[in-house]
This record gives C-alpha cells, structure tokens and sequence, in this order.
C-alpha cells in the first residue's frame, strides 16, 4: 500500500508542476501596445500614418496585393484587387496575426475609406470628384498591424480618374 502512496505522490507531483509549467501568457500571444507579439514577423518601431505598427517579414514569404479600378455601369467604380500569398479573414476573426491571414484597408488620396475582407468593391460614383485620385490598398494582419517588406507596407495603387463632376468626396467618413 504504501508503494501506492508514492506513486499518488508523484502523479500529483507531475500533475501541479506540469501545469504550472502549462499556464501562463505563453510568449506568441502576449499583446504590445495594444499589437499581438506573435512568432509571425517582427513587429517594428514604425508606424503608418493611423499610428498602425508594421510587422516586417522576409520577401519570400510576404503577402502580395495588387489593385484595379473600371468604372461601373452606374456611377461607380469597380475595385478588384488579387493577392499573393494571403487569405481574407472572414468577419469574427480573433485579433491576432497568422501568417499570410488578414485584412485589406482601402485608402482614397490617402485617407481612409474601408476595412475589406473580400476581393471585390463597388466604390460609389459621389466619392471620386473630378480629376485624378490615387485608391490605395493595403495588407494588414487580423490585429490590424501593416504587413510590410524592408520597412514598407505590403500595398498597390491605382489611379482614378474621373472626368465629370459627381459631388462631393468625403471617403473619410465613410470606413
């Protein structure tokens, strides 16, 4: 009996430090400023211009974005973007970075205009004036830190332009 007692020690014994060892914050997912510290990337000192971190990964594993604008048959724009080794989030993602997961941030003449987890955009007419603007579109994780290569975000541009004059442009307030 007594040999029973000792194996009962040491199976509790196992049991508390292995879960001690077991609980914890566990390094990966530790939040920085409101940034997940994950093992993707190395999230740097820089930020873009809405104070967003940038976290850096090497070139042969950075995701890829491009960005096309045709305009519509009603008064719009059509934004088509591809991307390169990145998957769009579906809504409900919790906020952390997984390689090659995320969001796209629309920016119209460099303000924001929308959060997209989908490839495709109808971007009303009233938003572009005339003349020529520039639709940015830029790869974020799902914590909202800025993809970037060599301390520049992971983004295209395309321009617009528009030759009639359709109202007013307030893209600000619409993302």
């Amino acid at each position: 009996m007594s040999w029973m007692r000792g194996l009962l020690a040491v199976l509790v014994a196992g049991a508390l430090l292995g879960g001690s060892t077991g609980c914890g914050s566990g390094g990966g997912h530790e939040q920085r400023g409101g940034v997940t510290a994950s093992p993707v990337g190395k999230v740097l000192a820089g930020t873009d211009e809405e104070g967003r971190h940038y976290r850096e990964v090497d070139r042969k594993d950075a995701p890829e974005v491009a960005v096309e604008v045709q305009p519509g048959a009603r008064d719009d724009w059509q934004v088509r973007l591809t991307v390169r080794n990145f998957r769009l989030s579906p809504a409900g993602t919790p906020p952390a970075a997984v390689t090659g997961h995320g969001v796209v941030r629309l920016f119209l003449d460099g303000r924001p205009l929308i959060w997209l987890r989908t490839t495709e955009y109808r971007l009303p007419g009233e938003l572009i004036p005339r003349g020529t603007h520039q639709l940015t579109a830029r790869l974020h994780a799902d914590d909202r830190t800025v993809w970037a290569v060599q301390g520049k975000p992971v983004e295209s541009t395309a321009d617009i332009t528009a030759s009639a004059a359709e109202g007013t442009a307030n893209p600000g307030g619409t993302g």
